[in-house]
């Protein structure tokens, strides 16, 4: 069965000021939608033809990875959005975030930190080990914590075609904005799952 771009939660002006409809349009509707249209040609007649992108990003290489990994990561990074975000982590999350990283706002610069400083192409990840203890991870190009055996938590996509047309070259005023938007409520209920 071949994947098929997600439906957003919201209207793709609804994140503005943020990040504009415009950056959606290209962003989600072009980008996104590339990365689903490669995946599908890429895995017919192979084994990966029925794998799950979960699947993918474990197992495979090159091309169908790539690929893979971008539409899940994409869709992943979409879904973590909202116009009336909840701002800060609730429960275990928070309790672990401020136990881990001694407060809220010294976690935020510390990913922050990493997204604005990995060099090139990729993501900054939260993600949990098995031992429900944090990371915060730099992966370049189409990289996935999956891979590692984490859990994904959260994502800042750094690729240039996320913020160039709202913030051009400037990747910390991206993420001065990314905040406002990312919605903990539904970080937080991916970390009890």
């Amino acid at each position: 069965m071949p994947f098929e771009l997600p439906k957003l939660p919201y209207a793709l002006d609804a994140l503005q000021p943020h990040i504009s409809k415009q950056t959606l349009e290209f962003h989600y509707g072009k980008h996104h939608q590339a990365y689903i249209n490669n995946l599908n040609n890429l895995i017919a007649g192979t084994k990966f033809e029925n794998a799950s992108l979960e699947q993918i990003i474990r197992e495979a290489d090159g091309g169908i990875f790539n690929n893979g990994a971008q539409v899940w990561n994409h869709t992943f990074y979409f879904m973590s959005f909202s116009p009336q975000a909840s701002h800060e982590p609730q429960g275990k999350l928070a309790q672990t975030i401020n136990s881990q990283y001694g407060s809220f706002a010294s976690f935020k610069e510390q990913f922050s930190k990493a997204a604005v400083t990995l060099f090139g192409s990729g993501w900054a990840w939260l993600a949990a080990k098995e031992d429900s203890s944090l990371e915060i991870i730099q992966e370049s190009n189409a990289g996935n914590p999956l891979r590692k055996g984490l859990i994904p938590l959260l994502t800042c996509d750094v690729w240039e075609h996320a913020y160039y047309l709202d913030y051009q070259n400037k990747r910390p005023d991206y993420l001065q904005a990314y905040w406002n938007v990312l919605d903990w409520k539904v970080i937080s209920e991916r970390f009890y799952d």
